[in-house]
């Protein structure tokens, strides 16, 4: 017995290292397509027994029902989120969602330092300026981190692994979590004290209707004037309107965004020969001490073989009708 699966919206990189790992797994068949998964592409799974989908799909209702109709039994997450999936729909038609909890923790919050770091220390100005051999100073003043407190709210294994990032500039370090982590570390605090105290406040937890828009024009007014505010976890975690607002107001020093809310037709496709179609992330960019990637924190090569073991290790314990920890829907082949 084996499983054939379809990889939905593979990139390069997705293709390298899930072919790379392939022969440590003998039962499984892995496909590729570059198109996305909608409603319209759905169909591109008749005849697989699986698919997989990225942090960017769209596996909401009438998407999962399509699938059925396709006899698809797995859909593997090759990320940790899972807001883009109607779990409740998957269940009801004995459809298994299985993710990839704990890549690498390590990758997300280096990247979220890094974002942080050059937020703070202008570095994407001083790039472009030294490149138009300007070598002059302004606009590049910074603030040291040393002695200043970081605030990391999601104190999961992401935010462990920041907090450690964070002591080992000399940062006081303290946060919030529903679920406190007694191995982060870390001072808990309510969420109003962490957004007051901190300089440093960096977004770590998933997006659900208890934390959708948790950083808007309230919370904002309750931080610090010149905070630092980082996010590598989900965009709709910040209302992006608050977030344009208090920044021209003047509220934040820095913002070094890896993730926003209107990324999600946007992600990962090259539109540099195209005009966006809404304003807000040519606001965002027009700031000068706004920073933003393209949701790239998982990108490393170590990350990147962890996801590809473990998401292939989810296909076979599926097959194989073992219990996992990364199931989301219980259900076998």
């Amino acid at each position: 017995m084996y499983l054939k699966i379809l990889f939905y919206g593979a990139k390069s990189y997705d293709e390298q290292f899930f072919k790379h790992v392939l022969k440590d797994y003998p039962k499984l068949e892995i496909h590729f397509t570059d198109a996305n998964i909608h409603e319209e592409t759905a169909a591109l799974a008749e005849g697989f027994d699986a698919i997989c989908a990225f942090v960017n799909a769209d596996l909401g209702t009438n998407v999962i029902n399509q699938l059925a109709k396709h006899h698809i039994r797995l859909i593997l997450m090759r990320c940790a989120g899972f807001n883009n999936v109607d779990l409740k729909r998957a269940g009801e038609l004995g459809i298994a969602v299985m993710r990839v909890p704990g890549y690498s923790p390590e990758a997300v919050a280096e990247h979220a330092m890094a974002l942080a770091l050059t937020a703070n220390r202008h570095t994407h100005k001083a790039y472009i300026k030294c490149r138009e051999n300007d070598f002059s100073l302004s606009g590049l003043m910074g603030v040291n981190f040393y002695g200043k407190t970081a605030g990391i709210i999601g104190t999961g294994k992401i935010g462990q692994a920041m907090a450690n990032i964070c002591r080992g500039f000399g940062m006081r370090v303290i946060g919030y979590d529903k679920y406190e982590n007694p191995e982060a570390k870390i001072q808990y605090m309510p969420l109003d004290k962490v957004l007051k105290e901190s300089d440093l406040i960096s977004l770590h937890c998933p997006l659900t209707e208890e934390t959708h828009h948790m950083i808007n024009k309230q919370t904002i007014q309750s931080m610090k004037n010149g905070v630092i505010l980082v996010n590598t976890s989900r965009g709709g975690l910040i209302k992006t309107e608050d977030l344009i607002e208090g920044i021209r107001a003047g509220k934040f020093f820095a913002v070094g965004l890896d993730v926003y809310e209107e990324e999600g037709p946007y992600v990962y496709e090259d539109l540099s020969e195209q005009i966006l179609q809404t304003s807000t992330m040519a606001r965002l960019l027009s700031f000068p001490n706004v920073t933003v990637t393209s949701h790239q924190g998982f990108l490393t090569v170590e990350a990147m073989e962890s996801i590809a073991r473990t998401t292939l290790q989810n296909a076979v314990d599926f097959l194989e009708k073992r219990h996992s920890d990364n199931e989301l829907t219980h259900c076998h082949f």
